[in-house]
């Protein structure tokens, strides 16, 4: 999967599950801390993470799973793209 995939993928989840169509709104600078801009909760993170795993069949490394890879569109694709994963 390529980036701008996994871009639409996520902005796609947001939507549906929590700015209902304003995502790409919201989503003005890929670098943009989502925590201190409110796109999404610690828990809105737990279900991203879930979701992403089942989606591209990955278990990511639980250890990884920090503010520094997650919080922002550019972390989360850098850090899925680049983590091999175990399948699922």
């Amino acid at each position: 999967m390529h980036s701008s995939e996994l871009r639409e993928l996520i902005l796609d989840w947001l939507d549906d599950n929590y700015h209902f169509g304003d995502a790409r709104t919201l989503m003005h600078d890929d670098n943009m801390s989502w925590l201190e801009n409110g796109i999404l909760s610690s828990l809105g993170f737990v279900q991203l993470i879930l979701f992403l795993e089942d989606k591209l069949g990955l278990v990511l490394d639980r250890d990884r799973l920090t503010r520094e890879n997650f919080d922002g569109m550019n972390k989360i694709l850098r850090h899925v793209l680049g983590q091999k994963g175990t399948p699922a």
